[in-house]
């Protein structure tokens, strides 16, 4: 599964049905280019006026005959947190970034896009099985998946460093700026395996140890950010980068791999495995982000920094579990 831990960014909102590679320092860290804090502006409504694209008729046509003849792009998700995958105002309109590059694919693609929830287990079955075309869900890239699944890559799978708007920090790049700080992580998460390690490596230099805190809740995260019970929380980046630049409460002051420090995690839209189909969306996207479309809906959503120079078919992914 992605890093991205289930917390909800929006409070009651969390009740929700529906909704090529960067490069990369050796230690992980990756530039800040997040949208100011206070400045974005969400449309949560069920019209959206979404960013469309027009058909290519030649990457339409590379679209395996069954699906073409079908005009139908069926795609899952189970992200339901924003701005990922949630429901509009009207609390049944699927909105969201995973959504809008989905709804650009099947432009591109010529067909109509269907979404459907589920559950993240039955999403990988549904689309092993051929139920879904793909899967649309914050899913990052592992080289296990690619056993079974073929990807074409959309976003940097990063996480952030969130501090109040106040805060004197300013940076969080390496293990040392995070010594002596309480800082807020989701317990079994990625990025507490992260943490874990800097605060041993801090350690076995001498450093102050880190004090990690942990909360169930988002809202709870945020207000002991806010009463300075924690000088920072350490999560997935789509969902901080969203909290910060719609609350104005806090700002991001770093960003880092999802994948460790020696490689750059990237988020994909997962097929079944040799249908044909990995290759069009790659192609798909590759149209979109020349022509800029797809930099639009990433900044709609406030992740232009996850944005990537090229859709990629099967890159390398999070190494094999030892």
């Amino acid at each position: 599964m992605s890093s991205l831990s289930r917390l909800s960014v929006l409070g009651a909102s969390a009740l929700l049905l529906l909704a090529a590679c960067g490069t990369v320092p050796d230690d992980g860290a990756v530039a800040v280019e997040a949208v100011p804090p206070g400045v974005l502006k969400i449309d949560t409504s069920p019209e959206q006026n979404r960013i469309r694209a027009a058909k290519v008729e030649t990457i339409a046509a590379e679209v395996p005959a069954a699906i073409r003849a079908k005009g139908e792009f069926l795609i899952g998700t189970s992200t339901f947190e924003p701005p990922l995958s949630f429901v509009a105002d009207d609390n049944v309109t699927p909105i969201g970034v995973e959504e809008d590059i989905a709804s650009l694919v099947a432009d591109v693609l010529g067909l109509t896009l269907r979404i459907e929830a589920t559950s993240w287990e039955n999403l990988f079955l549904a689309v092993r099985s051929g139920k879904y075309a793909a899967g649309f869900s914050n899913i990052t890239v592992t080289e296990e998946r690619k056993d079974i699944y073929d990807f074409a890559t959309y976003r940097l799978d990063q996480l952030a460093w969130e501090v109040p708007k106040d805060s004197t920090i300013t940076s969080i790049a390496e293990p040392a700026d995070v010594a002596g700080l309480s800082v807020a992580v989701g317990s079994g998460t990625n990025q507490e395996k992260i943490l874990l390690g800097w605060d041993k490596q801090n350690q076995a230099a001498g450093l102050k140890p880190v004090r990690i805190q942990y909360y169930k809740q988002a809202a709870d995260t945020y207000l002991a950010l806010k009463s300075g019970r924690i000088q920072a929380y350490f999560g997935p980046n789509p969902t901080s980068a969203y909290h910060a630049a719609v609350s104005g409460d806090t700002k991001i002051v770093g960003t880092y791999s999802g994948a460790g420090p020696t490689l750059q995690g990237l988020i994909a839209a997962m097929t079944q495995k040799g249908n044909g189909l990995a290759k069009p969306i790659a192609d798909a996207l590759n149209a979109l982000i020349k022509d800029g479309t797809y930099g639009k809906v990433l900044a709609r959503w406030g992740l232009s920094n996850e944005a990537v120079p090229e859709s990629l078919l099967n890159p390398p992914g999070l190494p094999r579990e030892q």
